[in-house]
């Protein structure tokens, strides 16, 4: 099983902290060092150029970083092998409902998985939280559709019907 792995500075509120509920039920390992972060892990980065794709299924590991984005030193994670953003998707998560492009962590990773072919374990992550089906609800086309992409052109023609 491809491993899961997340960078957390600690910026949110530990109780309600998505990444630490997956790692208290196994899901993933927490760094709190990018420097921690294996090298060739596939980042999930919004500031990525190019759009997750099922071509990216072959990746050793998904990274996801769980950190405020105005205080993250976007340079240490520029220069990343494998940084991919993902398309268009609307949160589901109690604090960001509705809004779109503002993932919760657990959100970017299910999106990643079911993306790339493992709806399985995408619904096996989003169950770690009480919203979590919703996540699926309110992007089930989306979702679909880049699940069916071939590569990441494809997502981004997809994502225009969308945004």
């Amino acid at each position: 099983m491809m491993p899961l792995y997340a960078f957390r500075d600690n910026s949110c509120d530990p109780q309600k902290c998505t990444v630490k509920k997956l790692e208290k039920a196994g899901f993933l390992k927490i760094f709190n060092k990018i420097s921690q972060i294996p090298r060739n892990t596939l980042l999930l980065d919004p500031t990525a150029e190019q759009a997750l794709s099922p071509a990216d299924k072959k990746v050793r590991s998904i990274t996801v970083l769980d950190c405020s984005w105005v205080v993250l030193d976007t340079g240490k994670v520029c220069s990343w092998r494998n940084r991919r953003a993902l398309p268009f998707l609307v949160a589901a998560n109690p604090v960001n409902f509705g809004k779109p492009c503002i993932l919760s962590s657990i959100e970017a990773l299910a999106a990643a998985l079911f993306i790339i072919g493992d709806k399985e374990r995408a619904l096996a992550v989003l169950s770690k939280v009480s919203w979590g089906i919703r996540f699926l609800e309110v992007n089930q086309e989306p979702l679909d559709l880049y699940a069916s992409a071939k590569d990441s052109a494809d997502v981004i023609k997809f994502q225009a019907l969308f945004c």
